[in-house]
Parts: C-alpha cells; structure tokens; sequence
C-alpha cells in the first residue's frame, strides 16, 4: 500500500459531492439546443467521472482492499469497513450515475425529445442509478415504436 498524504474521507466525500453536483446541475439547465449544452454534457459526463475516477483509484492505491474483496456479501461488508474505502465505493456511484446520467442527455437530444422528458430521467438516475437507466430505455423504446407506427402508417409518394 502507498504511503501518501490525503484528505479525510469526509473531505473527499464531501468534495466529490459537490462536484458530482456540479454536474447534474449543468445537465439540468443544459436543454439539447442551448450553445452550451455540448460543453455542458462533456464536463458533466466525461470531466467530472474522470476526476472522481482518479480519486477513487488515489484511495484505492493507497488502502488497498484492506482486508475485504467482492467475492461475497461479508467480503464487501468489509472492504466497505475502511473508511476510505467506503468514500471510494462512493466515488464510484458518483462517477457512473453521472456518466450515465450525461449519456441519457446525450440519446434525448438526439432523439430530439424536449428537455422536460429528459428531467424526470434525471432526477430518477441522480436518485436511484439503475431504475432512470430503465426508465430511458423504456422511453427510448416507446418513441421508437412509436415513431415506426407513424411511418408506417404515413402513405408513400407517388
């Protein structure tokens, strides 16, 4: 294990949160057509989950896996134990929710949805990861069919 000096992890929890924040924010005051709005999904989808990426590996170099693992529930219970180690697993939720979270963004401007479509999906991955995940792909889905109905049904020009 690396011997080097590093913030508390209430520090590093605190600051990863508010830059995660930063994020999400620039993702919600970002709609598809703002001039702003491709920066915006960059910073928040490919700038801030590599900053907490770098973090998360900084504290992982320098605690090891203690003495946890993920081969079971009492391994993580474990690794989970170090404080450190915990503000990581943190960083790591941070890092994919927003990654993902910017990616929705991405796929509901180019789907051309409005930006009031792309709120509630956002809201939903900040909260709860997976489940806006789902529901993207379940909104996705329906605007496909959808739109594959109405071209199917539109008549061809003669």
């Amino acid at each position: 294990m690396a011997s080097f000096p590093f913030p508390a992890p209430d520090t590093v929890f605190a600051a990863a949160n508010g830059m995660a924040m930063l994020g999400w924010i620039a993702l919600a005051a970002s709609p598809a057509r703002a001039s702003w709005a491709g920066t915006a999904r960059r910073f928040a989808g490919r700038v801030v989950p590599v900053l907490l990426a770098i973090v998360y590996v900084a504290l992982f170099v320098r605690n090891g896996m203690a003495d946890g693992g993920y081969g079971s529930l009492a391994e993580v219970r474990r690794l989970f134990a170090v404080p450190e180690l915990l503000a990581a697993g943190w960083l790591h939720y941070l890092a994919f929710d927003l990654f993902v979270g910017a990616w929705i963004a991405e796929r509901v401007a180019a789907l051309g949805l409005p930006h009031l479509v792309l709120l509630p999906l956002l809201v939903l991955t900040f909260l709860f990861g997976p489940a806006g995940l789902l529901a993207f792909v379940t909104v996705q889905a329906t605007v496909k069919w959808w739109r594959q109905r109405a071209s199917d049904a539109t008549p061809a020009a003669a």
